[in-house]
């Protein structure tokens, strides 16, 4: 059976259980500050857990794309070395929010399993919660009494609370679970050990597969349990493991749902998979790899060094280094199998077919950024070993190489191995746990619960229309970090502030109080839901009723900000093509950036015509149309623009300024002639295929002006207020110029002049004609002369050492007849860049190094007759 039929099947079965079939949401979650990625099936329905919204469906299956490599889930070190864990998976689930409970979601599990699947029922173990005392949590019976009915007694095992107590964390949802476990060993092998004694033990063939988690409680700050208002199920079943039970195979990776990739990496790399444990490992990791790394681009995703865009470099790197060192891969070649990814997955998820040329390019680039990376890691590597004297480099060196350039431990330990040498691990551990420690430190947060004081299914939204409100607090509790200290999270029963999304920052403004008193809104942020408003200080009486007031000013620059880059977005397809897509913002009161795919540098000419169009628009003074709460497919009809890696529901609301419409949640001007004024700043590369264009309307731009004329106005000032300011500039360049072709014309007569000084200066050592000078000349004329002495004098070691402006230069050039492994410029200048204090290389005839300290330059002279 192929997986995509064995998917199929899962969501037409609970189809006709009268189950939702929902899409799967984006890999990347972009409004909530508990998590990077979707590392479990239930996230997205955390809300409904929580009670925070309103539950339109009571029953839902779906597919949910899962990303595991940071935080409590971090399956990312086990990844390739088994053949079950994996970074990004399918979690195939149903959910009942407040309807069924164990008795229907173990009967329609063990009915999918052993009569559509049909897995054989001996080859089934699951597991029930055995209580936890601490917890004051008795047995499961009621879920064992359901089990009984379907499955011999004999294969119920009792679980402990670190296998079959659910969590979402430290709080909130929980409840006990139910564990399916499957057995594919051989009949041999089961008549040694039953498949009981090895449930839950890591064996690779008796696996779980399904989850079911009976949430019930909500684990609060203090670690206290209490009921939840209603009961809920949440299953998860691990798409790749199932089909490996339904396929007949013992490993994920020899399911169909990988081996069209590990085909594509034998054939790129000529390595056989199956013929050794480290070629079947670094495979392994790649093909795991790279569907995690193309999901997260295509779902808005890049590699970066910062968040989740570390995290997905991160997991790139890994399979690079893996084809680096095991499969012989110097050169990109992971870009190649997004092909493959998209034509085996673009069906069941649309997402990575329409961004298939931005991964393809994304992922190349990133490959020879790191693979430049590796080569000077190698370089670093070097001149540490040679300057480790006892065959143990330290775990700080180590570290360092790690932390400085990603340059790979294990990479450092391999190649240190092949030259004798050995390293601190335990030093290197050291480090990486003060690191871990420092960003541990820096970004923990105290969260105490939520202090309810007013039931309130779901927040009202009302700041489209008003910047202040009549509002009551309905909930609020104290957060701690490092960073800000303590403050408060306040949830109103309406809200005029914004909550920072669809890349605009968060509403600011204040809380008036009965009495006169204010407390400032420092921020609005989203979570679960839940419109959150930060503040420093809590109100003295909470139960009052308050003045919200938005901070006007703010609000109007950022709308005018947002309703820029829908007008942006729409002249970069008028200029560039249709090709564009954004592909991310932010939005501020003071500017806006614009991120978008176009595979080439946008020209001057180019920009200045978008430039136009935009304030083009902004003449025109277009009204804001607005439809609220439409459904989505009638929005996509009329011809808005879904941005990629967002989350829509069925209702959505669409902006329409002219010909531009886009979904969006944002808030914008009435009019475009509210903008004033449009100013590209600038217009740079992000990543392969990604461009970002930084730009600023309203009062910025009356600021931004006045600076320049300010500049203008210095300018005319130091060159004396001439009538043409330019041409003057143009007269300064072209002196310039002049008195540098002088210069240089002055410092050739002074090397040709040397060069006859030199020549006489030659020693002959061991049949080498060696000449040492120090000179005062730069880089270039030095760089001149050597190759006009090497021209002239056989067999030469030609060295120098200058001192320019402070810092010392060494020069050496070696004539290829005689440049060797032994006579190396570039190694030689290496070893004696370490007395002017600094390093450098080059090749076998000409290299350089540079340095701090030029009293060294007279000892490296000296030493370097020693080399022949």
């Amino acid at each position: 059976m192929t997986s995509q039929k064995i998917r199929q099947q899962f969501l037409d079965f609970f189809k006709d259980k009268q189950h939702k079939i929902v899409p799967s949401a984006p890999l990347v979650l972009k409004n909530d500050p508990t998590l990077m990625f979707n590392n479990a099936g239930m996230v997205p329905f955390k809300e409904y857990f929580l009670g925070q919204k309103t539950i339109k469906n009571k029953r839902i299956a779906d597919t949910q794309k899962c990303l595991r490599v940071s935080g409590k889930h971090n399956d990312l070190e086990e990844v390739g070395i088994d053949t079950y864990h994996h970074t990004l998976f399918e979690m195939l689930g149903n959910w009942s929010f407040g309807d069924y409970f164990k008795k229907e979601a173990i009967g329609w599990a063990w009915e999918l399993l052993t009569e559509v699947y049909k897995i054989d029922k001996t080859k089934l173990y699951v597991t029930v919660f055995e209580g936890d005392k601490q917890d004051n949590l008795d047995f499961d019976q009621e879920a064992y009494d359901f089990w009984k009915s379907h499955i011999d007694e004999d294969r119920i095992i009792n679980g402990n609370k670190k296998d079959n107590f659910w969590e979402m964390g430290a709080q909130g949802p929980c409840g006990p679970c139910s564990e399916i476990h499957v057995d594919l060993r051989t009949e041999e092998e089961k008549a040694k050990i039953p498949g009981k004694d090895l449930v839950n033990k890591d064996h690779p063939q008796v696996v779980e597969i399904w989850n079911l988690v009976f949430m019930q409680y909500n684990r609060k700050a203090d670690g206290s349990l209490v009921d939840l208002s209603a009961k809920h199920i949440d299953t998860g079943m691990g798409f790749e493991r199932l089909c490996m039970a339904l396929q007949g195979v013992t490993s994920n990776y020899d399911t169909d749902v990988f081996t069209p990739l590990i085909r594509e990496v034998e054939t790129i790399t000529n390595h056989n998979y199956g013929k050794d444990n480290e070629t079947d490992i670094a495979i392994r990791v790649i093909v795991d790899h790279v569907r995690a790394v193309a999901f997260s681009i295509s779902d808005g995703q890049l590699p970066s060094n910062t968040g989740a865009g570390y995290v997905i470099r991160r997991i790139l790197r890994r399979a690079i280094r893996y084809g680096f060192t095991f499969l012989d891969q110097k050169e990109p070649f992971i870009y190649k199998l997004t092909k493959t990814l998209s034509k085996q997955m673009g069906d069941v998820f649309p997402e990575i077919k329409n961004q298939e040329v931005l991964i393809h390019n994304v992922i190349k680039e990133e490959e020879h950024s790191f693979l430049r990376a590796l080569d000077q890691g190698l370089l670093l590597l070097d001149r540490i070993i040679d300057n480790t004297k006892d065959k143990n480099i330290s775990g700080g060196k180590a570290f360092e190489l790690y932390d400085t350039y990603g340059f790979p431990f294990d990479l450092t330990q391999l190649i240190a191995k092949e030259k004798g040498y050995t390293v601190d691990e335990e030093g290197f551990n050291a480090h990486m746990q003060k690191q871990k420690d420092r960003s541990k430190a820096a970004s923990a947060v105290e969260t105490s619960d939520w202090n309810v004081l007013v039931e309130d299914e779901e927040e009202e939204f009302i700041g489209y229309d008003s910047l202040n409100a009549k509002v009551k607090i309905t909930q609020y509790r104290k957060v701690t970090t490092k960073k800000d200290g303590e403050m408060y999270q306040l949830v109103f029963n309406m809200t005029p502030f914004y909550p920072e999304g669809g890349g605009q920052v968060g509403d600011k403004g204040h809380l008036e109080m009965n009495n006169g008193d204010v407390i400032y809104v420092l921020d609005t942020k989203k979570e679960n839901n839940l419109i959150v408003h930060y503040t420093k200080h809590l109100p003295k009486n909470t139960t009052e009723i308050f003045n919200a007031v938005v901070n006007k000013e703010q609000r109007k620059l950022s709308a005018s900000n947002h309703t820029a880059t829908h007008l942006l977005h729409q002249a970069l397809r008028k200029v560039l093509g249709n090709h564009v897509e954004q592909k991310g913002s932010l939005v501020k009161p003071k500017s806006l950036r614009f991120d978008f795919s176009h595979f080439a540098k946008v020209e001057p000419q180019q920009l200045q015509e978008i430039e136009d169009f935009v304030n083009a628009r902004i003449r025109e003074n277009l009204p804001l149309v607005e439809k609220r709460n439409i459904p989505i497919q009638e929005a996509i009809d009329e011809g808005a623009m879904a941005l990629f890696g967002e989350k829509y529901g069925d209702s959505v609301r669409a902006i329409r300024f002219g010909k531009s419409i886009e979904l969006c949640g944002g808030t914008h001007v009435q009019h475009t002639g509210e903008i004033w004024y449009f100013k590209i700043k600038s217009e740079s590369a992000v990543a392969a295929g990604i461009r970002r264009i930084e730009a600023i309307t309203n009062a910025a731009v009356g600021d931004y002006f006045v600076e320049i004329d300010e500049n203008y106005e210095a300018i005319k000032h130091v060159l004396k207020n001439p009538k043409e300011p330019v041409k003057a500039i143009e007269n300064l360049q072209e002196e310039n110029a002049n008195l540098k072709k002088q210069i240089e014309g002055f410092l050739k007569d002074k090397a040709s002049n040397l060069k006859d000084e030199l020549k006489d200066k030659v020693q002959q050592i061991n049949g080498v004609n060696f000449i040492s000078a120090e000179v005062s000349l730069d880089a270039n004329s030095v760089k001149d002369l050597a190759f006009q002495l090497g021209g002239e004098i056989k067999d030469l070691f030609f060295i120098t050492g200058s001192n320019i402006d402070g810092k010392a230069i060494l020069t050496i050039y070696i004539s290829k007849n005689i440049a060797n492994d032994k006579l190396h410029a570039g190694n030689i200048v290496r070893d004696l860049g370490k007395l002017i204090q600094g390093g450098g290389g080059g090749q076998a005839f000409f290299a350089t190094a540079g340095g701090k300290n030029p009293s060294g330059i007279k000892e490296a002279l000296e030493k370097a007759k020693g080399y022949l």
